[in-house]
């Protein structure tokens, strides 16, 4: 294992630093003060050391005056290096934590742009890893590490050029071992950067997979899953164990093999440094510094190194970060936008920048065609993944107003339909038609704000149960929203919760029945008040004496609306315009509730031997 990642180059190393750089970039009076001090800080410990030269040698026949004069000297060089640490750390936090908040920004909305089946490939628990695990590495590295890989490079680079203008002869031997201290240096690193990119992934994979757990642990414990839910946890820990453990083991041994170099090499400098001083050769001032800065040398070297572990995790959180944000984002080619209109005096309908209940379409051209909710599917063809088929000529439509309804054992096809309609996913034959216009032609943004849609999962978001609601129209009264929930028959149950409206909703909705929050949901869809309606076994979670309550309010929020329903109880589907029956992906059955029984077919079969539609 250790052979298979070492010969894995880093990916993207350049490409991670530069993007990473640009992020930092944005802010250039900060990064330039953080570059200058850092330049000013290292400087002013390489002049301080060599200012041991000519202190030590004004002992030696100087007067009493040079030798304070050169302690203040080196004493002031000395302070101005610690007052520009000081301010390069201040500048370098307010330039990362600037850089961060972009980071997470560009990020969040980048995945909001990004189209639904790029998140059907993952779990929560990865995505979440993205804004935790990978941008706290990047957090810890821009605080703590950045500023101080520059100072010890320009630190190891400063004293090396110092050593051979105090004694070149002496320093060819010093850069002999320096040579032997990057080459090993190169070596961990190039190994531990593979193990840290291995750990991040591992421990977004950990992350997913305690999510699903926790989340499930009503299922878990149902079905005795817990004994095997510990051996998989205990095998993802294991592999998150070996990466970490090879990337600290790489890591863990630069330290201490650039300490044993450095000593090695200060004894024998020191060895031939003092016989070059005794036979004249070289003066004790000089010899001083030197030894001083060979012993030096180290401390930028380990700190180079002991900082770009942190770095290393770092570029590997980073590259995961950046390759998201460098995933395709969902395609909207679409030129139709819908927009406020209202009718003049002759009946045209006309732009309009304030609200006025009446939308249309606006084409390219600037032509309008009324939104009215005409939806039609011909001759469609889709599949998830290629060459798995889903859905096979699908010809269909749903006049405004009336209710569609789709029926059909799991796995038929039916919530795909209605996943079509909102452009969730393209077709790959055939089209979908909104009041004559090729879905694809229309802006997703506007498409979307023309439909109203009910899931069978239902998510609640922190806040209010008025928020909760007002999340269909943001911009609702709180009459409107009051108004919503009585037409799903929510307003009773609402109001006696402690809040009312006010009452605070956590843990998607934890303080609530699943029934309660499918209400909700209803309600959340009736203040968008869409002219096309799509309900996903919006009433699976709801009991039978409820469901009878909201019936009334469902036939009011279905009132002149184009609605396709998906359900398995039949009382939601008996009044339907047309049912469509699909099997396999096709429709192979197709008229109202009597027609279909009459005809003693697959739906009448359904109908007789389960009273439920599954």
């Amino acid at each position: 294992m250790a052979r298979q990642l070492s010969s894995k180059k880093p990916k993207r190393l350049g490409y991670t630093v530069g993007r990473l750089l640009g992020y930092m970039g944005h802010y250039k009076l900060l990064f330039f003060a953080v570059a200058l001090l850092v330049t000013v800080s290292a400087v002013a410990n390489l002049a301080g050391t060599y200012m041991i030269r000519p202190v030590v040698n004004s002992l030696d026949g100087g007067t009493w005056q040079e030798f304070v004069s050169g302690v203040v000297l080196t004493a002031c060089v000395y302070g101005v290096g610690v007052l520009c640490a000081l301010g390069y750390t201040q500048c370098m936090v307010s330039v990362a934590q600037k850089a961060l908040y972009d980071i997470r920004r560009d990020l969040f909305a980048h995945l909001q742009d990004l189209p639904l089946v790029w998140f059907d490939g993952r779990n929560r628990g990865d995505v979440m890893s993205y804004f935790t695990n990978d941008v706290d590495t990047i957090a810890d590295a821009l605080n703590n590490s950045f500023a101080m890989v520059i100072q010890s490079f320009i630190q190891m680079t400063g004293t090396l050029v110092m050593l051979f203008v105090l004694n070149w002869k002496l320093s060819l031997i010093v850069a002999v071992c320096y040579a032997a201290m990057f080459l090993y240096i190169r070596y961990s690193g190039r190994r531990s950067k593979a193990y840290y990119n291995k750990q991040q992934a591992c421990l977004g994979e950990l992350d997913g997979y305690i999510e699903e757990m926790v989340n499930g642990q009503k299922v878990v414990k149902v079905f005795n899953h817990e004994d095997a839910s510990i051996e998989t946890f205990v095998a993802k820990n294991r592999a998150l164990q070996k990466a970490g453990t090879g990337a600290q083991s790489y890591a863990a041994t630069m330290i201490p093999a650039v300490v044993s170099i450095s000593y090695v090499n200060y004894a024998i400098v020191a060895v031939l440094g003092g016989i070059m001083a005794l036979r004249g050769t070289m003066d004790a001032g000089s010899l001083a510094s030197y030894l001083v800065f060979v012993r030096q040398a180290a401390a930028p070297i380990n700190q180079f190194t002991q900082q770009s572990n942190f770095l290393l995790a770092a570029l590997a959180g980073a590259e995961r970060v950046f390759e998201v944000m460098d995933e395709k984002p969902e395609t909207d080619e679409g030129g139709t936008v819908l927009v406020n209109v209202e009718a003049g005096a002759d009946g045209a309908l006309r732009e309009t920048e304030h609200k006025t209940g009446l939308w249309a379409w606006r084409a390219p051209d600037g032509t309008l065609t009324p939104l009215r909710g005409d939806v039609r599917f011909e001759s469609v063809d889709f599949g998830y993944e290629p060459g798995h088929p889903v859905l096979h000529g699908i010809s269909l439509y749903a006049k405004p107003g009336q209710k569609i309804a789709f029926v059909g054992s799991t796995g038929a096809g039916k919530t795909t339909i209605t996943n079509l309609i909102n452009r969730f996913y393209d077709v790959q034959g055939g089209r979908v038609v909104y009041d004559g216009i090729d879905v694809r032609d229309i802006r997703k943004e506007s498409l979307r704000r023309s439909l109203g849609m009910v899931l069978q999962d239902t998510h609640l978001f922190t806040g209010t149960i008025a928020d909760n609601i007002r999340f269909g129209k943001l911009d609702a009264t709180q009459g409107e929203i009051e108004a919503a929930a009585k037409i799903a028959n929510a307003d009773s149950f609402i109001r006696r919760l402690p809040k009312g409206y006010d009452t605070m909703v956590t843990s998607d909705g934890a303080n609530l029945s699943q029934g309660q929050r499918q209400l909700l949901a209803i309600a959340r869809a009736a203040v968008a008040d869409p002219p096309v309606l799509i309900l996903d076994e919006a009433t699976s979670s709801v009991d039978t004496r409820t469901e009878a309550l909201i019936e009334k309010g469902m036939d009011r929020l279905m009132e002149g609306r184009t609605v396709f329903v998906i359900a398995h109880r039949l009382s939601t589907v008996r009044n339907a315009n047309a049912i469509m029956v699909l099997e396999h992906g096709e429709i192979v059955e197709r008229g109202d509730h009597d027609d279909l029984l009459a005809q003693k077919g697959l739906y009448y079969k359904l109908y007789n031997g389960m009273f439920e539609l599954s």
